[in-house]
């Protein structure tokens, strides 16, 4: 039990340390512009921020204190001063040396209770002043003293009980105040405004042709060309470069194939041509029916593996109604008896390859049409994709086998009373054809009763 305890007891420090990891990484920006913003901002942030702790606690503290003491020493000249020589009525001589040398307005009153002591507030405690000069002045003079240094903003009051006169000295705040800091603080966030604006710029110009490969290859996935040119830092112009050889080396495997297809599917059309020419010149008789059905059959099948193996890569990509593209699918179902309903909400004018997509959904309408006796056709615009959804009223298929149906020659023969002549490609060549224009098809329960088949591709 102890082993065990001391295993948790050293689990537990590793485990919160995940935890806050994790929670620091959600709290931080996920786009590569932002964490290299974030990336000059910080430090840049830190550093400005250290210097100006340092400044404010070191230097602007340390001149503050300095000046303050060079006031005090100046006040207790003057205080000495008065004790030694103090002066007869109507001789004003102390009072204008101490404004000539040491640029104090000094004054001799009548004794008389010095004022409560100034209430402190929070812009006091972070006035440097208000500490400095008091502890220097309490070094200098040893009567009691009053000291304003917020009732007027540019000027200094101190008062000294000296027992039978009450002396009272005025100096300009800038004689014990480092007034200057302001200055410092002004360049500091000036040069920081000044280096986040380059580096600002700096990382656009970065990111953008990041942003331009990121964009090249995602309209390469939904088969969109782009006139993409690399660009950039090397770095950056080798990814773009390592990408359009990839894209030539696909296109040429795609070229490649379309060519043995079309040659196969040449060849294999001229064999069936002269079948179906041998069944016609031959007399007709019971055994002629079956032999022209297994042609016809190999005919549909042989179009099935050709559509399915070529992907309809060749299409261009133009912009399309799909109401009327469903309106389509609608009017093909209905010559073969299908019941039919269509439903649209939003912009229906699409970017997509028209004849792979209506084959897609043709395949969809026509799994429905074998299995169901009504069928509804429903499409939705939204801000980044279109989303259509195909509903049946037929027997549905079980959940754990949705997505085992859109493997090629994968059929349902039990499950959807599928029809034996069918080459189970129908499911594969739509997911495909989705997949092509960047989305990809889905199966779930229809609130028809049976299967609904989405297509979600982006826009």
């Amino acid at each position: 039990m102890s082993a065990i305890s001391n295993r948790l007891h050293a689990t537990r420090p590793v485990t919160l340390w995940r935890e806050a990891a994790r929670g620091l990484a959600n709290m931080m920006p996920k786009g590569l512009y932002a964490r290299s913003l974030l990336i000059v901002i910080l430090p840049m942030v830190l550093l400005q921020t250290a210097v100006a702790y340092v400044f404010m606690e070191r230097h602007w503290e340390l001149v503050t204190h300095r000046l303050s003491a060079a006031v005090a020493r100046d006040v207790g000249a003057v205080i000495d001063l008065y004790r030694l020589y103090p002066p007869a009525p109507g001789d004003d001589r102390l009072q204008a040396i101490c404004a000539d040398r040491f640029n104090l307005d000094v004054e001799s009153l009548p004794a008389a209770p010095l004022p409560p002591a100034l209430s402190k507030t929070f812009l006091s405690e972070l006035d440097p002043l208000t500490r400095a000069l008091p502890e220097e002045i309490a070094k200098q003079v040893r009567s009691p003293v009053w000291i304003d240094t917020l009732g007027r903003s540019g000027i200094i009051e101190i008062r000294i009980d000296l027992g039978d006169r009450m002396l009272r000295i005025r100096a300009h705040r800038n004689l014990a105040y480092a007034s200057n800091a302001h200055i410092f603080i002004l360049w500091m966030l000036g040069a920081s405004a000044l280096l986040l604006s380059v580096a600002i710029l700096f990382l656009r110009n970065q990111i953008r042709p990041i942003l331009r490969l990121a964009g090249a290859a995602e309209d390469f996935g939904k088969g969109r060309d782009s006139d993409y040119r690399p660009q950039g830092a090397r770095e950056v112009r080798q990814a773009g470069y390592a990408f359009i050889e990839m894209k030539r080396r696909v296109e040429r495997v795609l070229e490649q194939r379309t060519a043995m297809l079309s040659g196969v599917s040449h060849d294999l059309r001229t064999i069936l041509t002269r079948f179906r020419l041998s069944l016609a010149v031959m007399s007709e008789g019971p055994e002629i029916e079956p032999l022209q059905k297994d042609v016809g059959e190999m005919q549909r099948m042989l179009e099935a593996y050709l559509a399915f193996a070529r992907g309809d890569m060749g299409e261009v990509v133009e912009s399309t109604d799909l109401g009327a593209l469903l309106d389509d699918l609608r009017a093909d179902a209905e010559r073969h008896g299908a019941e039919v309903e269509v439903e649209t909400a939003g912009a229906m004018m699409v970017k997509l390859r028209p004849n792979a997509f209506k084959r897609c959904l043709g395949n969809l309408v026509g799994n429905a049409q074998r299995h169901a006796d009504r069928i509804r056709l429903s499409a939705a615009r939204e801000q980044r994709f279109v989303t259509v959804h195909v509903d049946d009223d037929g027997p549905g298929i079980a959940a754990e086998l949705r997505e085992e149906v859109f493997r090629p020659f994968y059929r349902l023969d039990e499950a959807r009373n599928q029809d034996e002549t069918g080459a189970g490609l129908g499911l594969a060549i739509a997911r495909d054809i989705a997949r092509l224009h960047g989305g990809d098809v889905t199966l779930a329960a229809s609130p028809l009763g049976g299967l609904r088949a989405s297509v979600r591709v982006p826009v």
